[in-house]
Formats: structure tokens, sequence, C-alpha cells
């Protein structure tokens, strides 16, 4: 018998990385698997028609329309949405099966996608990464140099609108260096697996025919 119960039988966590647009999530995300090789990324399904060089499995379970309603007739899917005419969404038994091997699983996603998904796994970890300001953000924004000044201040009203949802998540973390973002995120999953409500189950295994 193990003399500690984080190692055998250990569940995965979810941890779900979402923030405004522009906040740095795929920068974030990127670096973390660098560091963190051991983290599983949540492979999406998708009903767009594969790229060059992207293989089923890896960059997505590609689907076709038939199939992916049919996911989400039999509720397969935690979170999914429709872009530019195809749709998107997060499967439920890849990520459940990642979790029961005991690997954890990071989901980058969007504000309301991460909304769905705390409705139908509630259990999972929910990090909202934040702007060190507005004006930062907004820097970020007109960065990429692709946006009319009409656009920018409609993707600014969104940003705003989705800050005030971080009253959702269980953690906030300011993405103003992508090494320390990254840092703190680590912290979080080392602290969740120390929870006692988590370890609990090993540790009444233990127990287990103790007398006394």
């Amino acid at each position: 018998m193990t003399n500690n119960p984080q190692e055998p039988g250990r569940k995965g966590l979810l941890i779900v990385l979402s923030g405004p647009a522009g906040v740095g999530k795929g920068t974030v995300c990127s670096h973390l698997r660098r560091i963190s090789p051991d983290l599983v990324y949540s492979v999406s399904a998708t009903t767009r028609a594969p790229r060059q060089g992207e293989q089923e499995g890896i960059n997505y379970f590609f689907k076709s329309r038939e199939q992916f309603q049919a996911m989400i007739d039999n509720d397969e899917l935690l979170e999914w949405a429709q872009y530019v005419g195809n749709f998107y969404g997060t499967p439920r038994s890849f990520v459940e099966d990642m979790i029961a091997s005991g690997r954890d699983v990071i989901l980058e996603i969007e504000v309301q996608g991460a909304l769905q998904v705390k409705n139908k796994y509630p259990q999972g970890v929910f990090v909202f990464l934040m702007p060190p300001s507005l004006d930062e953000l907004k820097m970020r924004i007109t960065g990429r140099g692709t946006e009319t000044e009409d656009v920018i201040e409609k993707r600014m009203n969104v940003a705003i609108e989705e800050l005030r949802m971080m009253r959702h998540y269980h953690y906030v973390v300011t993405n103003d260096e992508v090494e320390s973002a990254c840092e703190r995120i680590r912290s979080i999953i080392a602290a969740e697996h120390c929870k006692r409500e988590r370890l609990e189950p090993y540790l009444n295994k233990w127990l287990e025919g103790v007398t006394g």
C-alpha cells in the first residue's frame, strides 16, 4: 500500500482558462504546455474540413454535421458553438477519459463557452485571465493592426462585459508577464491537487479496517 494518497488512483483536473479576447489566452496556454508537458490540451470537435498538416485527434476531432448534431443530441459535448458556418465543441468523453487516467486537462476557451462548461462540469477549476489594465488590453487589440476604430470599440465593449463575468470563476490571474502568469496557474493546479476534499477518499481507504 502506498504512503502517498496523491499518486495511485488520483484523478486529474479539468482546468478551464478563459478571459476576454486579446488578453493572451493562446500565448499563455502555449507557454504553459511547453513548461508542463504532462498537461493535456483539450482537443475540440469540428465540422470544418482538415487543413494541410492537421491530424485527427491531435488538432481536432473532425466530424460531419450529422455526427456533430448527434453529439449535441446525446449530450456528448461540454460546450459547443457555431462560427463562420462550422460547429466547434468540446467532447465530454475525451476530457473525462484523460481525467480518469490521472491526467490534468487544460481547456482554453472564450467566456461564454466556459460558462457552458461550468454548467455541465462544475468540478472543473475555472481560471479567469485578466489584462493588466483596459488600456493595455486596447493596445493588444489595436496592435494587431487589422481592425477599424469602430470594430475596436465594439471589441472593447464586449471585453468589458466579459470582465464582469469573472465572478463565475474560482481564480483570477493577471497576464502582466506570460511567464509569471503561467507560474501562478501552475501554483493553482498544485494547490487544487492538495485540497482536502480531493485527497479524503484516498485517506479514507487507508483508514478502512483500522480500529481504535
